[in-house]
């Protein structure tokens, strides 16, 4: 049995991941903001077979909140062995152009409080010896892009900081593994047209939890968003600016 903390338990990619968990019978302690979406995921994993299911309110922009969530988990399941981060926005790229304030905020979400609880899990898996971390990041951090330049570059410092992490607990038992999602059918993406390339959160689930079961360090999901992301980053730049990749 795993011992598992999830942290955006209500997003729509965690909880088709965490279905998968709790099918294997593993213990999962969920943590979201909003109480009230939070009690039905966690009714439904018992019911999947989760050995345990303990649900916690936080709101993960509360960095200071961190520590007292952590200390809870590894009370409430004695130890954790795998963390997945979920949690995200999906900024207006306009209103963060517009204003620095909501510029920032979006940075904060997607990449600074992540990075401050990423930090934190990893410290405490190092002195214990191991464990795993798994971060939902976007292909969108792959390279700047007009449409989206806000929340890319909120995911790519994220992933530059989830590989420096990888590297500095390199030879040791502690695992980082960046989740790269392309376009998935969710909440988050309700306003956007669905194209042939949108994924559904049950595949992207699917995937994450292969990934993690194989301890990988990087995963684009579906697999063909690693050859769209290729072909787009080698585009040269004078090209890349005429087009609307």
């Amino acid at each position: 049995m795993n011992k598992i903390l999830i942290v955006g338990a209500t997003s729509a990619i965690a909880e088709q991941t965490a279905r998968r968990f709790a099918e294997r019978g593993d213990a999962l302690f969920l943590v979201a903001r909003n109480a009230d979406k939070l009690a039905p995921v966690a009714d439904d994993l018992k019911v999947r077979g989760a050995a345990d299911v303990v649900s916690y309110t936080m709101d993960a922009d509360a960095v200071d909140q961190h520590g007292a969530m952590l200390d809870a988990a590894d009370n409430a399941l004695g130890g954790i062995d795998t963390v997945l981060i979920a949690y995200g926005t999906l900024p207006d790229q306009a209103a963060c152009a517009a204003d620095p304030r909501i510029a920032m905020q979006a940075w904060h979400t997607n990449a600074t409080s992540v990075i401050a609880l990423v930090t934190d899990i990893a410290n405490r898996m190092e002195q214990r010896g191991s464990g795993l971390i798994a971060v939902i990041s976007s292909v969108a951090g792959d390279r700047g892009r007009a449409s989206n330049y806000v929340y890319g570059s909120a995911k790519a410092g994220l992933n530059a900081f989830l590989d420096g992490l990888r590297h500095r607990l390199h030879g040791s038992s502690v695992q980082v593994l960046t989740i790269r999602p392309g376009l998935v059918d969710t909440p988050m993406t309700a306003g956007m047209d669905k194209g042939p390339l949108f994924a559904q959160p049950e595949k992207v689930g699917s995937d994450i939890f292969k990934a993690i079961n194989k301890r990988s360090a990087v995963v684009y999901t579906p697999g063909i968003w690693r050859w769209i992301m290729t072909i787009i980053r080698c585009v040269p730049r004078a090209v890349f600016h005429r087009t609307k990749l």
